[in-house]
């Protein structure tokens, strides 16, 4: 490891970015590097400029991408190496708004029909019953469950927040039998709180991001969906499935763990329910109030 990139790691984990975030920038760098078969720290900002037309034009990288290479340069440069850069040096892409792919309830029902393991078809469950996100169901532990207030406790989501969502009696049913398949009567006394509730193949491990993400999208093909469907969908649909089941936005928006109310906002643009309930004005016009005249006496 380079000196560079271990300075660049120590900073990032000084500044507490989440581990994805890390690697994503460590996995930015590196392809600048690659790319001109140097040490980053040699380049000129024009440099850095055309690999950032380069991944635009020739590598026909999404905005989204584009922007994570623009966001660990200034990481580097301005963080890291302390340089000074004039501002707006590096634009970003603008990113084209796109409504979330949600499935129906229908759709849904015949999704989970076509998840055939108990362990898969818990975790799927959890994300959709709960809203959560990939990342949130693999990382769950025992003991967030809490059978009591009916609530799950989500540890250190998007934005290293703590948050609870809800929990459903039939989610926990289904929980329930999937622990009680995991854990044998004899040893049930030996499992601890902090144990992963999705543990994976490997010891001490717990369930892979990337197995979950192929089973669901195994499952939406086996139910004939055109749809592209991730684990993410199932979070989709629950936000607006509440939405048109009269749950209130701030509600939803606490359960999701959104920071910015407009985030929850646009499911109010995938519902049709939703827009259909709402009343225009103009039912509600009336003609306008008689002014009154004054009688001479």
């Amino acid at each position: 490891m380079t000196p560079l990139r271990r300075r660049m790691l120590e900073d990032m984990q000084l500044r507490n970015l989440c581990p994805e975030t890390q690697r994503n920038y460590v996995h930015h760098i590196s392809g600048l590097a690659r790319f001109y078969q140097t040490s980053p720290e040699h380049l000129s900002l024009e440099e850095i400029r055309e690999y950032q037309l380069y991944l635009t034009n020739e590598r026909r990288l999404s905005p989204e991408s584009v922007n994570q290479f623009v966001s660990a340069a200034k990481f580097l440069y301005n963080v890291t190496m302390e340089t000074p850069w004039p501002e707006n040096v590096l634009p970003r892409a603008r990113v084209p708004h796109r409504l979330p792919v949600v499935l129906s309830e229908a759709e849904i029902y015949e999704f989970f029909q076509r998840v055939s393991t108990i362990r898969y078809r818990a975790a799927l469950m959890a994300a959709y019953g709960a809203g959560l996100r990939v990342s949130e169901v693999v990382a769950l532990h025992v003991g967030d469950i809490d059978s009591q207030r009916m609530l799950i406790r989500v540890r250190q989501g998007k934005g290293k927040k703590d948050r609870y969502a809800m929990l459903s009696r039939r989610l926990l049913e289904v929980l329930r039998c999937w622990f009680r398949f995991r854990h044998p009567a004899a040893q049930r006394q030996k499992t601890s709180p902090e144990d992963w509730l999705f543990p994976g193949w490997r010891q001490g491990r717990h369930m892979n991001t990337g197995s979950l993400q192929t089973v669901c999208r195994e499952a939406a093909q086996a139910a004939g969906l055109a749809k592209r469907v991730t684990v993410h969908t199932l979070r989709h649909s629950f936000a607006t499935h509440m939405l048109e089941n009269g749950t209130d936005l701030r509600i939803i928006q606490a359960l999701l763990g959104h920071t910015r109310i407009d985030t929850t906002a646009r499911y109010a643009a995938v519902s049709p329910n939703a827009i259909a309930r709402a009343v225009s004005p103009l039912e509600r016009l009336g003609p306008p109030p008689q002014a009154k005249t004054k009688t001479r006496r």
